[in-house]
Order: structure tokens, then C-alpha cells, then sequence
């Protein structure tokens, strides 16, 4: 395995475990995490919110376990997919008022990110195909 694969495996798992961080921040302090979210926080109550650190937190598993069988091209594909989620990310934060500089800083680099670490993975050869 070359440098980059194993950089983009790092940060591959890296993306996995900040996503399970960011859904455990919404169950536990739901009204600041909507505020790092990007969009005016609803009110803290919002079953929505505790919906989206569900959703994050299962996201981040799901990545974990694809990550885990070390099956290149499917934890590829898998990045490459989930990327839209952070692109997604992106879009809801700027269509509802929300601050650019999060749109982009945060969910459209996560979104690049993720992208890079799939198609590094994806062309490369070495780890075991799958």
C-alpha cells in the first residue's frame, strides 16, 4: 500500500469517526450542534435534531464497517456515495439562509474530502480487491 492509499484510508476512517462525533453532539447538545451546523438553531427540543445524530451516528458506522473489510473498491464506491450526504449538507445550509463560509468550509470540504479519499481508493491497486 502506497502512501496515499494509506492516507486516504486514515482519512477515510478519520471522515467515519467525525461523523459519529458530530450525531453524538446532536443527541447531547442539539441547539449548539445545529448552530455548527450552519442554519439557526430550532428550538432545542426538536425530535429533528435527534433524528440527525441518529442518522449521523448510523452513517459513521456503516462507513466503519465498509472500512473494516479492507474491500478497496467498496470502501471506495461507499465514500464516493456517502459523499453526498455533506454535498447535500452544503446545499441545505445555503438555500436556508445559512453562512457560506460553513456551507463550504465545512460541509463542501468534508464532501471534497471524502471524494479524493474514494477515487484515490478506487483507482489504486494493492489492497485486496472487492
Amino acid at each position: 500500500m502506497t502512501t496515499t492509499d494509506t492516507a486516504a484510508w486514515i482519512a477515510g476512517w478519520a471522515s467515519c469517526a467525525g461523523i459519529i462525533a458530530i450525531g453524538t453532539r446532536f443527541l447531547v447538545a442539539p441547539t449548539a450542534a445545529a448552530a455548527g451546523y450552519g442554519v439557526e438553531p430550532p428550538v432545542a427540543a426538536d425530535p429533528y435534531l435527534a433524528v440527525k445524530g441518529v442518522r449521523d451516528i448510523g452513517t459513521g458506522l456503516i462507513g466503519m464497517a465498509v472500512l473494516a473489510s479492507a474491500q478497496r473498491r467498496i470502501g471506495a464506491r461507499t465514500l464516493l456515495a456517502a459523499a453526498a450526504i455533506p454535498a447535500s449538507d452544503a446545499a441545505i445550509v445555503r438555500t436556508r439562509g445559512g453562512s457560506p463560509a460553513i456551507a463550504y468550509g465545512v460541509h463542501g470540504v468534508t464532501a471534497a474530502v471524502m471524494i479524493a479519499c474514494g477515487a484515490i481508493l478506487l483507482r489504486r491497486t494493492g489492497i485486496t480487491q472487492g
